[in-house]
């Protein structure tokens, strides 16, 4: 088992880390009592991965079925994946910049939302599109959760950073070879980048950016 980090970062409530990062083992954040006011406790984050909420700037988000399983292999349980993106932008006032549904996991591309944190709209959105999977029966057993419990995001702050994210969002399937063009994917952002096309959900362009689609 590796060791925790050796420092102890302080950090105010209303920055506090999702519940779905609390797993035993893994280094620590602590909140002192004293310099807050709140009651101290420690919420462990695994090494590396540091959630910044209130930072405005975009975050690249992946989401993964259950152990890999292809819970979103069939069209119609991604295009309800699709239904519940759009809902969450909706209720969460955020802006979505690009997205790819894959059969076994997802990309989103995301600014903060206006109402509540990234983490309180991508439970929302776990929560949501799994409870319609489950009804579509994309999981064989009800038991089985649709979603595993983390997920990644990564404060995208740079320029290139974000335009090699977008890149990569869109390239997706292609590089899976589950197409031969970006655009012959339906359930992504990239037509309504390349000609304006609706995919289903309202896409934030991202101005005054350098964008490319030519695939390598």
């Amino acid at each position: 088992m590796r060791r925790s980090s050796p420092f102890i970062l302080v950090i105010p409530r209303r920055l506090q880390p999702a519940g779905d990062l609390l797993f035993p083992g893994w280094p620590t954040i602590a909140f002192r009592r004293q310099l807050w006011g709140s009651r101290g406790y420690t919420c462990p984050v695994p090494r590396g991965l540091y959630r910044f909420h209130h930072s405005r700037t975009a975050h690249f988000i992946t989401f993964t079925c259950y152990h890999r399983y292809p819970h979103l292999a069939g069209p119609t349980v991604r295009d309800l994946f699709v239904r519940a993106l759009e809902r969450t932008r909706a209720l969460s006032r955020l802006h979505v910049y690009a997205f790819v549904v894959m059969p076994e996991h997802v990309h989103l591309l995301l600014s903060e939302p206006e109402r509540g944190t990234i983490a309180n709209a991508s439970q929302s959105l776990k929560i949501s599109s799994a409870g319609r999977g489950k009804q579509f029966k994309a999981v064989r057993d009800v038991a089985t959760p649709f979603w595993q419990t983390r997920y990644y995001d990564r404060n995208e702050s740079e320029n290139k950073e974000f335009i090699e994210k977008l890149k990569y969002i869109h390239r997706n399937p292609v590089k899976r070879k589950l197409v031969e063009r970006p655009e012959d994917w339906k359930w992504s952002s990239y037509r309504h980048y390349a000609s304006g096309e609706d995919c289903g959900v309202e896409i934030e362009l991202w101005r005054n950016r350098t964008y490319s689609f030519a695939i390598p």
